[in-house]
């Protein structure tokens, strides 16, 4: 999805004027994703670093020191530069990045880690994690749902000029949102064979249908949806994209009266809670018991239900977690600026 479809509206007052902000991540669009979405919602124009520990030092983080390639002020590497009044992290391979930091800035350098770092509240001066993550502390923060880069104006902004693509699909228009196969979900023929019942099923009932894969939803099952949508009693009422053109997927989220989602993403899920349209999760091969607790969690807060063979109308109120997560960060950051950048521990 392209920046400028975004339309992200910082609180810009959150935090003095000038505060500088790195994002140190390995990389991983997740990660990634999710520190740009705090980082723009505190108002910050923040610079990525990226760090890449090689063995052995990858195999140990979080815990163990930084590869000496990346070390804090080392020219050409990733963390060389003016040290940042706050460093916002994400990945278990950043923690290392993340209390170098610290110790080089003698404690000046504000951190706060997204997820959980896997070596305890010390690991950053604030650390926000998912209801179903355990870790507790006085300086963590605990939300239902994960940050992301979407807001609530970029959506409106989408349905006042919707994209030219989904304009022309009958109303109402059913999003739904395919992920793929991962580190425990499968994706095997089953679930391709179900998520495709799923969507003729919406079809039959006379919605329009708005299909966003992902980069890891298998070809086998984006070739059958291709099929399915170009045939006669189906054209011109279903939409899928192929990853040609601009990423739709914002629009689809905005134009959507319900959604539908496979089971495998936190993060695609959390984005579909943030539009109050009803969510209908297709359940896949494998499983996670995070997942699990996580989607039980929406289904009891009345934001989602497991598919049931049919759409459902159902309410909810619309649930952001990343302007939460941004105001009980910068009040951790203008408590730790009132007295002098106190440090945290990092051993």
């Amino acid at each position: 999805m392209a920046d400028a479809d975004l339309a992200l509206d910082p609180e810009s007052s959150l935090l003095p004027p000038a505060t500088s902000c790195w994002i140190v991540t390995d990389g991983k669009a997740g990660d990634l994703i999710q520190c740009l979405g705090v980082a723009a919602a505190l108002g910050l124009d923040p610079q990525q670093r990226i760090v890449r520990p090689r063995p052995p030092w990858s195999w140990i983080a979080p815990r163990g020191p930084l590869d000496p390639r990346d070390a804090v002020g080392r020219p050409g590497g990733p963390l060389a530069g003016d040290l940042p009044d706050i460093a916002l992290a994400s990945g278990r391979r950043a923690v290392p990045a993340l209390r170098a930091l610290k110790r080089a800035s003698r404690g000046r350098t504000f951190t706060a880690f997204l997820k959980d770092p896997r070596i305890g509240v010390t690991a950053a001066d604030v650390i926000w994690v998912p209801e179903h993550d355990p870790l507790r502390g006085a300086n963590v923060i605990v939300t239902l749902t994960s940050p992301h880069r979407l807001t609530t104006s970029a959506l409106d902004l989408s349905r006042q000029s919707p994209d030219a693509r989904l304009a022309g699909l009958p109303q109402p228009r059913v999003a739904m949102m395919i992920g793929g196969p991962s580190q425990h979900h499968r994706f095997d023929a089953d679930d391709v064979a179900r998520v495709l019942t799923v969507a003729k099923t919406v079809l039959d009932a006379g919605h329009g249908l708005m299909i966003s894969p992902s980069r890891r939803t298998p070809s086998a099952l984006i070739r059958a949806l291709l099929a399915l949508s170009s045939q006669p009693d189906v054209s011109g009422r279903c939409f899928v994209w192929t990853g040609e053109g601009s990423n739709p997927y914002l629009a689809m989220l905005a134009l959507a009266s319900s959604i539908v989602v496979t089971g495998d993403s936190v993060n695609m899920i959390g984005e579909a809670a943030m539009t109050g349209a009803p969510i209908h999760i297709i359940e896949v091969g494998g499983g996670h018991r995070k997942i699990t607790a996580f989607v039980d969690r929406l289904i009891e807060v009345g934001a989602a239900r497991r598919w049931g063979g049919k759409l459902e109308k159902f309410a909810y109120t619309p649930l952001d977690a990343t302007p939460v997560i941004a105001r009980a960060i910068a009040t951790s950051f203008n408590d730790f600026c009132a007295r002098g950048g106190e440090a945290s521990t990092v051993p």
